[in-house]
């Protein structure tokens, strides 16, 4: 029997499915179960609802159905009963499985990968984002193409000259896909382009960068609200921002710090969308420091934790500086917390929601930055103050003393801006320490 709720909902038009985990010999049961668990959360994301589950246990795979005959008709029955208008598998299909699988079932059948797209493609907003997501849907539909058609054979006339007498709509959409693809990728490589010049006349204006990077649903876009005041869209939602954000974080001491928040990672994320979104995560690969947020109400975050480093490393960002956040404190246990930070020595505890934590992070994040800073003595002309301007956003001024002509400055600065104020650096430093240290220089 279809529940009150299945009924109101076909009315309603919302899809009904049933998911399908599989455990292997390198997937173990209780992780499979998780990414079931995960599975009907990218589901619900997407506006599913979910009739029935089932976990498969996996001993050998078969080319046609992933599964053997016998378990195919099993959960094809259990799909059946529980009224799902589709079947959706926590594992690759790869063309032939699903153009069998619809066949046997009678309904849409798709795998994770397709799912994620889906959702990609549901919160997408800027041109950049929607040519990313259009690329990753052509590059995922061009080996699959065949079973969108009840006849492959349909012919298409074409005249002389043009697409080929006879030629195969099959081959013909084959062709306008691949032409499509060259495209976009052409669109991107544009963008790239824009991007990295934006990013080079950040670096000439001296300002640090730091991406907040993480499992998907970690709270990142509402810490960056947090920290900078910012309004960007955070919901409890997986993959709630697509799209990079950056807002600026002023520091007590007067220094600025680009925060751009970032796609969420997932388990299992389709390679194609790596490679489609790979202009957006060079936000995260171009940092100067990683801002790693993780769910501390969250009872996988450890596996969460490994995804998101096997992602960094996949872009090329292993080796930036990190610091790793336990993010919504408020709603784990003290016990949890305290667990974690045992397992990850260095990492700070904090709620975006309720600002417990934050001002330690903040004072680690202006640490990290300035850890590899050199300190200097300069003596810099009143007529280039601006370059006071720059170390007091930058650096960090120890002291300072002016007289007719100069401004003095002992000061710690990046390596990043060094070379600018090469001609301003005194070998003696017009200070003296006790002065200093006692804070009558100023």
């Amino acid at each position: 029997m279809i529940s009150t709720t299945a009924q109101k909902n076909r009315k309603e038009g919302i899809e009904r499915v049933f998911l399908v985990g599989i455990a292997t010999e390198s997937i173990r049961k209780s992780e499979a179960s998780e990414l079931l668990d995960e599975l009907h959360g990218l589901a619900q994301t997407l506006g599913l609802e979910t009739v029935g589950e089932a976990l498969v246990q996996l001993r050998e795979i078969t080319p046609s159905l992933l599964v053997g005959t016998g378990k195919a008709q099993e959960l094809v029955q259990a799909a059946e009963a529980a009224g799902a208008d589709a079947i959706i598998f926590d594992h690759i299909l790869s063309p032939l499985q699903q153009r069998n699988w619809e066949k046997l079932s009678s309904k849409k059948v798709y795998d994770r990968a397709e799912l994620i797209i889906k959702i990609f493609a549901s919160r997408a907003l800027t041109k950049e984002a929607s040519l990313q997501v259009e690329l990753a849907q052509l590059q995922y539909a061009l080996p699959r193409l065949a079973h969108s058609y009840d006849d492959l054979m349909r012919q298409r006339g074409g005249r002389y000259g043009t697409k080929g007498s006879g030629e195969q709509k099959l081959e013909l959409d084959r062709r306008e896909i691949e032409r499509r693809i060259h495209e976009i990728k052409t669109e991107l490589e544009t963008v790239r382009k824009e991007r990295s010049v934006q990013r080079r006349r950040r670096e000439r204006a001296g300002v640090p960068r730091a991406a907040i990077v993480g499992y998907t649903n970690a709270g990142k876009s509402s810490l960056l609200n947090a920290l900078t005041a910012a309004s960007v869209n955070a919901e409890d939602k997986l993959f709630a921002t697509l799209d990079p954000t950056t807002r600026r974080l002023l520091f007590a001491q007067g220094q600025t710090l680009l925060l751009t928040d970032t796609v969420g990672f997932i388990r299992n994320l389709p390679h194609g969308l790596v490679e489609a979104f790979r202009s957006t995560l060079e936000e995260a690969s171009q940092a100067d420091l990683l801002i790693h947020v993780a769910d501390a109400s969250d009872a996988r975050i450890d596996a969460h934790i490994a995804t998101t480093l096997q992602v960094l490393s996949e872009i090329g960002a292993s080796d930036i500086p990190r610091i790793l956040v336990l993010n919504k404190i408020d709603l784990a246990s003290p016990d949890a917390v305290n667990a974690f930070l045992l397992r990850y020595p260095g990492s700070i505890a904090v709620s975006a929601r309720t600002g417990e934590g934050l001002s330690v992070l903040v004072e680690a994040i202006q640490e990290k930055l300035t850890g590899s800073m050199k300190t200097l003595t300069l003596r810099i002309p009143h007529a280039d103050y601006h370059i006071v301007s720059l170390i007091m956003r930058e650096g960090t001024v120890l002291a300072e003393r002016q007289d007719d002509e100069n401004t003095w400055l002992w000061c710690r600065i990046p390596e990043r801006i060094e070379k600018k104020l090469e001609p301003y650096i005194v070998e003696s430093s017009g200070f003296r320490m006790d002065e200093v240290e006692a804070g009558r220089i100023r």
